[in-house]
């Protein structure tokens, strides 16, 4: 399957075309990370990282800001008629270079 498309991920959010999983929702609340917070970071995003080869669907790592301007970083799935939520974080500068988009290697 092909790249996933910011244009894509923004239209379906826009057409209301976005799967929750119960998963998801629990880890939602742990992190204190709304669904709001998901729809405008992802509107509001850009892909930082791609996962074409995902099963059952090619995913993304999306860098965005959630509604009080923090940084999140979500990893969504399409089959390019739904958009598919598979989880979100507020990214730690541990594992993530200054400018939160680059993933430190590995020594």
């Amino acid at each position: 399957m092909e790249k996933l498309n910011i244009n894509t991920i923004k239209q379906l959010i826009k057409d209301g075309k976005i799967r929750w999983t119960n998963h998801l929702v629990i880890r939602l609340l742990q992190r204190n990370i709304t669904q709001h917070d998901i729809e405008n970071a992802l509107l509001s995003g850009e892909i930082i990282e791609q996962y074409e080869d995902d099963y059952p669907y090619p995913s993304c790592l999306v860098y965005g800001v959630n509604l009080n301007n923090e940084i999140l970083h979500i990893v969504c799935g399409s089959n390019g008629k739904e958009l598919w939520i598979i989880t979100a974080y507020y990214p730690d500068i541990v594992e993530w270079e200054k400018d939160l988009k680059t993933r430190k290697e590995i020594k």
